[in-house]
């Protein structure tokens, strides 16, 4: 069953932030929403968690609506972070997570498992304003699924991490859907949607204008990008029938092709004018199919 938005849509006096979104996220699974800032996620979000109610449509979970009785199911990660500045990181942990009806010994129990996780097991005794903002969020994600819930929600989980933080905070994401948990997040960073995303939705303005699982999505698109690195000038390719988009890079072209069928008589094109360090054919990437689907107006 799994979470399901029928025919969503919410209105703030003239203006439509969510328009008519029918998805469903299977169970166990991890689901992406991608778009500017503005398009409507977080709405989304604090619609699914009942933070606020949908002019139209209905959300369930498991085929019950979800409200006060179903909140220790979901873990929610908001986009502006929310933690006492002044509390230690064990006392914010428990007094959140007691909230969500755990017992204390099982809440250090927990903590202590996700600060060795994260290898900080000494921030239990730490106020929150004494950690950086990195570890900040590695606190507050700890403060989302301390209780283990079936439907987490993540609204933007990696922005303003550094590298080797994304790396752990993506560990510990995949480790809970592993585990069972159903995931949703959003981000404007399409290759973190790319890498662990099985279904997608891009809403731009409120509307969804792609949703479907990566595979399809991709298959739909059709186009395929040909890296092609020569020691000669490929230039002249720009007006080969089928590209439909030229990038010069440092060390060759990138072309957006309209079919496989293309790679092959581009190839036929430069062979034997020089050097070919690297022809490769491959999928559209995400980023590419934003840009076609929302692309001008998005700024």
């Amino acid at each position: 069953m799994g979470l399901q938005l029928e025919h969503v849509t919410k209105r703030f006096g003239k203006f439509t932030a969510v328009d008519d979104l029918s998805i469903s996220i299977p169970e166990k699974e991890m689901f992406g929403f991608l778009g500017a800032n503005g398009a409507g996620k977080t709405t989304t979000f604090r619609m699914i968690l009942g933070l606020i109610d949908a002019s139209e449509g209905k959300i369930t979970w498991d085929g019950n609506s979800i409200d006060y009785s179903t909140s220790p199911l979901i873990g929610y990660l908001p986009e502006e972070r929310g933690l006492y500045p002044k509390l230690k990181v064990k006392d914010q942990i428990v007094y959140l997570a007691r909230l969500r009806g755990m017992q204390k010994q099982d809440v250090i129990k927990e903590l202590d498992y996700w600060l060795n996780r994260f290898k900080v097991p000494e921030y239990a005794e730490k106020k929150v304003e004494e950690l950086s903002k990195g570890n900040q969020q590695k606190i507050q994600f700890i403060a989302a699924v301390i209780h283990k819930p079936k439907l987490l929600i993540l609204d933007e989980p990696f922005s303003g991490l550094d590298p080797v933080n994304v790396e752990q905070l993506k560990d510990a994401v995949l480790e809970l859907k592993d585990k069972g948990t159903t995931i949703v997040f959003s981000s404007h960073r399409m290759e973190h949607v790319e890498e662990m995303c099985e279904h997608l939705c891009i809403m731009h303005k409120g509307k969804p204008v792609v949703k479907g699982t990566l595979k399809e999505i991709k298959r739909a698109f059709g186009k395929k990008n040909l890296v092609i690195h020569a020691d000669f000038d490929l230039e002249f390719l720009k007006s080969h029938p089928g590209v439909t988009k030229v990038r010069q890079t440092t060390e060759g072209i990138h072309l957006q092709i309209s079919g496989e069928e293309i790679a092959e008589s581009v190839l036929k094109e430069i062979v034997g004018k020089g050097f070919i360090r690297k022809f490769v054919l491959e999928e559209p990437s995400l980023n590419d199919i934003f840009i076609e689907k929302v692309g001008a107006s998005y700024e």
